[in-house]
């Protein structure tokens, strides 16, 4: 039997990460030292090893919970359920992944239809399925690839100056 550091350390979890998993019944020690500590058997050891395995997979605990008390008809739908889940997301970064080469790859980004403002693009990428951070991480990476782009673009969609000098500086400052 080993100790719930040792056995964190075979598997490079941290101890409150199995404190964690007692604590909701997701892997119990088998038994405790004199001293009251957790110690763990070569059967827990192989319970961990399947808890990280479905974790690599993006199962959350509650699945693996139930993967692991059940039958293994649980076990094929849960995976199942999480390769839709896992489709889903392909789906909205090829959006995203679509949205962001059509504007890279139009000659003159200042191009943009009559009319076109802040609130109209952003709502044009969030109904590409980009969130806060997505739109964070797009004008990191316009403003690292192609800064004076940035600057024309932002211009055109009649942000004030001291905006675009903010939206700039917060993009490069992110990027470090």
């Amino acid at each position: 039997m080993i100790t719930v550091s040792r056995l964190a350390g075979q598997f490079d979890l941290s101890r409150s990460t199995l404190l964690y998993y007692d604590r909701i019944g997701l892997l119990r020690p088998s038994g405790r030292s004199p001293s009251n500590y957790r110690l763990y058997t070569a059967a827990d050891q192989q319970r961990l090893e399947k808890i990280c395995h479905y974790r690599g997979m993006g199962l959350s605990l509650k699945a693996i919970q139930r993967i692991l008390d059940a039958s293994d008809e649980t076990t094929g739908a849960a995976l199942e359920q999480r390769l839709l889940e896992i489709e889903g997301q392909i789906e909205v970064l090829r959006r995203q992944q679509d949205v962001i080469r059509s504007v890279l790859g139009s000659p003159a980004l200042t191009n943009l239809p009559a009319g076109m403002n802040r609130k109209k693009w952003t709502a044009l990428l969030r109904a590409a399925g980009m969130s806060d951070q997505d739109m964070l991480q797009w004008h990191i990476e316009f403003e690292r690839l192609f800064p004076e782009d940035h600057h024309t673009f932002l211009e055109s969609l009649g942000i004030p100056p001291r905006e675009i000098d903010a939206i700039r500086a917060f993009s490069r400052q992110d990027k470090d």
